[in-house]
């Protein structure tokens, strides 16, 4: 099956979206809590160790347990953690005690991947919103309200899939990361 030049673009917008949507907002609120809680001293030192940290820890996962591990679980066609649960199932399934050690991990993996997927969107919308009290203290009042009008919109359109989405969210996230990488090549230099 070949594919077009228009419609790889197209795929590839949609995939920064869905994908790397979340890379690219987890930092806001990781950076906060790290630095917020008074643990860390906020110093030039401790930015970029804790940075270091989240760039290796980002290019460890995606490298190792996507890349390696789950892009290669293929359940006739189906793939992902699920998948993977299955095909560790079947390959042990001589082996009752292994097989289900194995499935209350992937169950607990599982239950994992679906609390993340209810509480990232939360956590990602309200970090960006407080973004508006650094511009203003006034808009303080108005963060709750407009977080939870964005999340609103946010599941109305989810019922479209994941391709409405990443049309949606493709170009605002290719924005989002050409401005912070602006920003962060200007300060460097």
């Amino acid at each position: 099956m070949s594919v077009s030049k228009s419609s790889l673009s197209a795929l590839t917008l949609g995939a920064i979206g869905v994908v790397y949507g979340d890379i690219g907002t987890s930092v806001l609120y990781a950076v906060k809590e790290v630095f917020g809680s008074g643990h860390v001293p906020f110093t030039h030192d401790n930015v970029y160790g804790v940075l270091s940290i989240f760039f290796w820890t980002l290019t460890v996962i995606v490298s190792l347990k996507y890349v390696t591990l789950v892009l290669r679980a293929d359940n006739h066609g189906e793939g992902g953690l699920v998948a993977m649960l299955a095909l560790a199932s079947q390959s042990v399934k001589h082996r009752p005690v292994l097989r289900r050690v194995l499935l209350i991990v992937g169950i607990f993996g599982t239950c994992l991947f679906y609390g993340d997927g209810v509480i990232t969107p939360a956590i990602s919308v309200l970090s960006a919103v407080e973004g508006l009290e650094v511009i203003s203290p006034n808009f303080k009042k108005y963060v709750i309200p407009l977080t939870l009008v964005i999340l609103f919109c946010l599941f109305m359109v989810q019922k479209r899939g994941t391709a409405g989405i990443g049309r949606f969210f493709g170009p605002i996230t290719l924005v989002w990361f050409a401005v912070i990488a602006g920003l962060g090549v200007m300060h460097i230099a």
